[in-house]
């Protein structure tokens, strides 16, 4: 879910990101991972945007894993492959404070190779950073402030000034996920309009996501797709190519 909001974000406001993590802000497009290889690349927390000249690539992780570094090399090594005249920008964006020493890794070391990159963890940032970007609210209540709840108030506030009601509404949602991994739900739904989030693109597909999810477990567990259509709000078709795709995903006899 929260992979989901900042990938969201990235997409929809790449020019407030290039200005944060590039120092300008330059026009991104979004660069789909199968144009790096032929083989399936993992992509759940990761967004690469590309301009003419260079490469942004971002992952976002609420906690940390061993394999990032890693990654970060396969996926710099695999762009050089594709675009060797663009320059990349690789940064890991953590969420949720946290004192393991994975958060602080900014390197990959095999042997004779050494890649680095750059890690940005939230907590450590000003909140009102976040506030100068339309797209970089709603990471505002995660950085640095002496009252995360006074700075949810801010990001209210940020959010109704916007004019553009989808744009709003999708701020509004993102906002209030994001808050929370830091505040109750019972504090973040009395600072934010709940009205206008459940209006919001990114909160009906992180909707969407979650039937589809508990479809496939049910059809895993042999559940009849006439009872689990009604039972998630699916259509017949929907759970007719989730099972599908479960057939797809069975080795081969």
């Amino acid at each position: 879910m929260y992979d989901d909001t900042c990938r969201f974000l990235a997409e929809q406001f790449s020019a407030d990101f290039a200005s944060w993590l590039l120092g300008e802000p330059v026009t991104l497009t979004e660069l789909q991972p199968s144009e790096l290889s032929l083989e399936p690349i993992r992509a759940d927390a990761m967004i690469m945007l590309q301009s003419d000249e260079s490469i942004l690539h971002i992952e976002f992780q609420t906690l940390p894993k061993e394999n990032i570094p890693f990654r970060m090399l396969d996926y710099r090594v695999r762009g050089h492959r594709r675009y060797r005249e663009k320059t990349m920008r690789q940064v890991v964006i953590y969420l949720k404070p946290t004192t393991s020493e994975l958060a602080y890794q900014t390197s990959y070391v095999l042997e004779r190779t050494r890649h680095e990159f750059d890690v940005i963890r939230l907590w450590e940032q000003p909140a009102s950073l976040f506030l100068q970007y339309p797209g970089l609210i709603p990471f505002a209540v995660l950085g640095q402030s002496a009252n995360a709840e006074e700075t949810l108030r801010q990001v209210a506030q940020r959010v109704e000034q916007i004019s553009d009601p989808t744009e709003q509404a999708n701020l509004m949602a993102a906002s209030g996920i994001l808050a929370g991994l830091k505040l109750e739900d019972e504090v973040v739904y009395r600072i934010l309009r709940r009205d206008i989030m459940q209006e919001s693109t990114v909160y009906r597909s992180i909707q969407k996501d979650e039937k589809r999810a508990i479809a496939l477990n049910l059809l895993r567990r042999g559940v009849a797709i006439d009872i689990i259509a009604p039972s998630t709000g699916l259509s017949v078709e929907e759970v007719q190519q989730l099972q599908q795709q479960i057939s797809d995903e069975s080795p081969q006899n």
